[in-house]
């Protein structure tokens, strides 16, 4: 049985990760394109052609990890080695030199996105691949996968919450200057969360295995009807999320304006951050005492459609007090937390039913 410090250790490598892949994928499409000018367009075409680069490097990430072979095991050492590259990645990105103009500027976000994405799968795979080997099936991979997810939560709303007033603080008033000293905290709190990390899980599993081809990766995926059914329902939901996430600030600073559009922004992001943990922490494991998996999967989709619905019919509105979204709000944030838990026990979960299906 996994023992209570090796528990919080990894929740709070799931804190660290998540507040570095928050800040990343929330605000560098505002940070180049509101802060630094850089063209929209220009913006679009990194972001989607680093998309594209990752469907190929993952699966190449896969297969280092499983051909490592050291004292600290296969996950551990990728864990540590990315996490330090991306928190040095993540600080350049978010402190482009200020002599940078015009095409410049457009290929050092594109150099530095693309490191960025890199060096998070080289420590984001082995995270949450590594759970199958260190815990048993069942209740025990079930609660680790919800404390993750929870502490991931934690993670994203804080940086979610905390970001536009501390870049305000941090640069006085100067968001530019704000956002690469936010960066750099953020930074090193990754290093120090994933550090404690590494040093108190020990692999269980020992069995070596032989390396799998990319060939084979992908027809033990395809034969995997379960895998590939959590794979879809992956990609369709984190859409939304993504969406959402990063129109969420152009929707604060444009529709309602003003000054102090960020002080309804965090208070927006404070209301939406504690539902989507309580929804992790709380709603699912209560849910999960009545309810299959699926059938809380099927009320948390149903969730987010109304959720979607609400937003939709108070824009017919004059959307002038932030208080009246957190109706959509409980709803999106809510079903959006039980939906990381379930798809992180359901991907878990197919690890064992390929073994089982495809020997």
């Amino acid at each position: 049985m996994l023992k209570g410090r090796e528990k919080i250790s990894y929740g709070l490598g799931a804190v660290g990760k998540d507040m570095v892949y928050m800040l990343s994928a929330s605000y560098i499409l505002y940070y180049y394109q509101d802060i630094l000018g850089v063209n929209a367009v220009a913006m679009g075409m990194i972001l989607m052609a680093a998309r594209v680069f990752d469907a190929f490097n993952d699966p190449l990430m896969g297969i280092l990890v499983a051909k490592t072979k050291t004292k600290w095991g296969k996950f551990r050492p990728w864990l540590l080695i990315g996490t330090v590259l991306n928190a040095v990645v993540l600080y350049l990105m978010f402190a482009a030199p200020p002599g940078l103009k015009g095409e410049e500027m457009v290929v050092y976000v594109a150099v530095f996105y693309v490191l960025w994405g890199v060096t998070y799968t080289m420590m984001d795979i082995p995270y949450w691949s590594m759970i199958p080997a260190f815990t048993n099936g069942g209740q025990e991979r079930e609660g680790l996968s919800t404390l993750a997810r929870s502490c991931a939560g934690v993670g994203s709303a804080i940086v979610t919450i905390i970001t536009m007033k501390s870049v305000y603080i941090l640069g006085n008033g100067n968001e530019r200057a704000g956002f690469k000293w936010f960066a750099l905290i953020v930074a090193i709190v990754f290093v120090v969360f994933i550090g404690i990390t590494c040093f108190n899980i020990k692999e269980k599993s020992t069995i070596d295995v032989k390396s799998p081809s990319v060939k084979q990766m992908f027809r033990a995926l395809i034969q995997n009807d379960q895998a590939m059914t959590v794979v879809v329902t992956i990609v369709l939901i984190n859409s939304a999320v993504y969406i959402t996430s990063n129109l969420v600030i152009f929707f604060f600073k444009y529709d309602f304006g003003g000054k102090g559009w960020y002080n309804a922004y965090t208070i927006f992001n404070t209301f939406g951050g504690a539902v989507q943990i309580l929804s992790m922490m709380l709603f699912f494991p209560v849910l999960r005492k009545f309810l299959t998996s699926l059938k809380v999967f099927y009320t948390s989709f149903i969730m987010a459609i109304l959720g979607y619905i609400a937003l939709f019919a108070i824009t017919f509105t004059s959307m002038s007090n932030v208080y009246i979204l957190f109706i959509p709000a409980l709803f999106i944030f809510g079903a959006n937390g039980m939906l990381m838990v379930l798809t992180t026990v359901f991907l878990a979960n197919t690890v064992d039913y390929g073994e089982m299906k495809n020997n």
